[in-house]
């Protein structure tokens, strides 16, 4: 399996966990653009609606935030709009990806498997080579007498 598929197919998990993150910074965000932005927003529902076009990558659908604490709340839920969607499309993608490759790692399997079959062949030849030159060499050994070995 390619590293791209494993990456990928890790990202579908991590789906469980950011979509409630984002409804969360959603709820939390529009709670805190209704506090920092009297002006643009009036109310928590207004804040929830512009809270939900950050985070659904829309932008802003109203006035643009002025207090400090609206521009980083801001940010924050686009930054986690932009991620959100970037993972969506990707755990998508994957899927067609995983369809694409699945034959391919069938083939890498039955390839491996030939590979590891012909190196089982590759060592028992070897292991008779050994065991047949061993024989002949105690042959000559036996044949040839004992020797005497100078001390």
């Amino acid at each position: 399996m390619s590293r791209l598929v494993r990456i990928v197919g890790a990202s579908r998990g991590w789906l469980r966990f950011l979509i409630p993150a984002a409804v969360l910074a959603a709820v939390l965000g529009a709670g805190a653009l209704a506090w920092a932005e009297t002006e643009a927003v009036r109310s928590y529902w207004e804040g929830l609606w512009w809270s939900l076009g950050l985070v659904t990558t829309v932008g802003f659908v109203g006035p643009v935030p002025k207090t400090a604490t609206g521009m980083i709340v801001s940010s924050v839920l686009m930054v986690l709009g932009f991620v959100l969607m970037a993972m969506t499309t990707a755990a998508v993608a994957s899927l067609f990806v995983r369809e694409d490759e699945i034959p391919d790692e069938e083939r890498e399997q039955r390839f491996a498997q030939a590979v590891l079959a012909e190196l089982g062949e590759l060592r028992r030849d070897v292991a008779q080579l050994r065991g047949g030159v061993l024989a002949a060499a105690d042959t000559k050994a036996s044949e040839s007498g004992p020797r005497d070995e100078p001390h």
